[in-house]
């Protein structure tokens, strides 16, 4: 009977965890928005994790403003939350962390958008046809 999670995947969601803690309890950097991991993707050889967040703009910052910080804030911390995960995570090799900004929710919010300008269009063009 196979699997039904990869060791990499098992691996992963453990570092979601893990990290999320880590950030919300241990980084006090005041450029650092409010910071939701996302996606943790970790090749197969654990060389490389790649950390996917979406972060919420505090403090009066436009958006593109709080991704740019945050991901400076956490690439510069990387090392520093390696450590703090490898304490945690019993693993042979500690992957390295690359935080990337997550543009999938962004994507998502704006084809909601256009859905939502679509149907009121067609109802507005139904109740002018209607008339």
């Amino acid at each position: 009977m196979a699997r039904e999670f990869s060791r990499t995947q098992r691996i992963s969601d453990q570092v979601q965890k893990d990290l999320a803690q880590l950030i919300q309890r241990e980084i006090k950097d005041p450029r650092l928005g409010m910071v939701t991991i996302s996606y943790v993707k970790i090749a197969k050889d654990l060389g490389y994790a790649d950390i996917y967040i979406t972060v919420m703009a505090m403090g009066g910052k436009d958006e593109a403003t709080a991704v740019t910080e945050s991901l400076k804030v956490l690439n510069s911390a990387s090392g520093f939350l390696r450590g703090q995960l490898s304490s945690k995570i019993k693993l042979r090799v500690m992957p390295q962390l690359r935080f990337h900004f997550d543009e999938s929710v962004d994507r998502g919010r704006r084809l909601n958008d256009l859905i939502i300008q679509a149907t009121r269009a067609d109802s507005q063009h139904g109740q002018d046809d209607g008339e």
